[in-house]
């Protein structure tokens, strides 16, 4: 139990910015071993982000609310992800071989691409999120609208995450090199971080279709996106990094909740 805490705690730490005990570190094996917690802390990223729209939904329009939601999921992860959004982006917009995408990649300074991209994917996650609010307490007969929204908001991030670290278990790490932080994920695996991701990754949304089972569906969407990112990463670069599993985590977030919303006007 106590290792797993250290797993746990390694996984906090280097995804979000939450303060952790002053004895975890990034351990290479623990950092490895700690893939298996990444959809668990999309729980605490959309609890977050749930809360504090709930707060901010009582003070002032949804719409706002919905905006001080987004930018507390970026401070509690430290834009970790769209980060990688933004690089994949420029590599993949800028370059066209594997050596130029990765050297793009890896330049800390975001280019055209990288920023046009961040703004379309901002406005987009906005205006679904607020879209996905406003019909949720009519298409789900629960006893707390609240919970629905909660439940919505922990499964975007813990499945877009577990879309995100499920190519790891089944692509190879591009970098040749030890230069991304990100390598030691990358190295080795067991079938704990495979259960483990796949458990904190789905549970949310195995609840959620207690009450509309048809919500299942949107698995359907995510991963698809999730199969033609990780195909065309591996046509030009031969892999992943951790910018474009960044990138995977962002797109199909926005993705649940767009599928969420078109899924509605069916059911």
């Amino acid at each position: 139990m106590k290792k797993e805490l250290h797993i746990f705690f390694t996984a906090l730490m280097f995804y979000t910015r939450i303060p952790c005990p002053a004895t975890i570190d990034h351990n290479p094996d623990y950092l490895n071993k700690a893939s298996r917690y990444f959809p668990l802390i999309g729980w605490i990223v959309g609890s977050v982000a749930f809360s504090v729209y709930c707060v901010f939904n009582y003070l002032v329009t949804p719409e706002i609310a919905v905006i001080f939601s987004m930018i507390a999921s970026v401070l509690v992860t430290g834009a970790f992800h769209e980060d990688g959004f933004a690089d994949v982006c420029d590599g993949f917009g800028g370059g066209w071989t594997k050596e130029k995408i990765l050297t793009i990649m890896k330049d800390s300074a975001i280019g055209a691409y990288g920023a046009i991209g961040l703004v379309l994917l901002l406005v987009l996650k906005f205006q679904a999120l607020t879209q996905l609010i406003n019909v949720s307490e009519t298409k789900f007969l629960i006893f707390n609208s609240q919970f629905t929204t909660l439940l919505l908001f922990v499964s975007a991030h813990s499945i877009s995450r577990l879309a995100a670290i499920s190519i790891v278990f089944t692509h190879q790490y591009s970098r040749e090199d030890a230069s991304s932080k990100s390598k030691p994920i990358a190295q080795s695996y067991s079938w704990k971080e495979v259960v483990g991701a796949f458990f904190f990754g789905l549970l949310p949304i195995i609840i959620l279709s207690y009450f509309q089972w048809p919500i299942l569906l949107v698995l359907i969407p995510v991963f698809l996106a999730r199969f033609f990112l990780a195909r065309y990463f591996q046509k030009w670069i031969d892999g992943y990094t951790g910018d474009c599993l960044g990138a995977t985590q962002q797109v199909c977030e926005v993705i649940f909740y767009i599928s969420v919303i078109a899924l509605w006007k069916f059911i």
